[in-house]
């Protein structure tokens, strides 16, 4: 395995695991410390990071069989857009901090890293 792609599985891990974390806490003990509005942005920042981190893993499979150049530029967009979106609505939720147009931005990472996806298979020659 690549150290670059070692890199990535332990990001994904590390994702993973962060996704399982927030997610206890938004279910058993943000509720006491909060509001229900605060409790549903953080499963939503959960809900996201979750499928981008499952997202990730199939990308990193598929590098596996097929590696192309383009996969790499997906996994990354990705990170830096879960990073934002997730992370600014974490903030916002349990530390009380806006980050204005931080988690939109992360939304747009997220959507580009879809569409690099779509680009790097189509485009694809093998």
């Amino acid at each position: 395995m690549e150290r670059v792609d070692r890199f990535w599985w332990c990001l994904a891990a590390l994702s993973g695991a962060v996704t399982v974390i927030l997610g206890a806490y938004a279910a058993h003990g943000l509720a006491a410390r909060t509001s229900v509005a605060m409790v549903d942005i953080v499963e939503t920042g959960v809900r996201y990071q979750a499928w981008h981190t499952l997202a990730m893993l199939a990308v990193l499979a598929w590098r596996s069989s097929c590696p192309l150049a383009g996969q790499h530029v997906v996994l990354t967009l990705w990170a830096l857009g879960g990073f934002a979106f997730s992370g600014s609505l974490y903030l916002m939720a349990l530390a009380g901090l806006s980050l204005g147009v931080v988690t939109p931005a992360g939304g747009l990472l997220l959507v580009a890293g879809w569409l690099t996806l779509g680009g790097v298979a189509f485009f694809s020659r093998s």
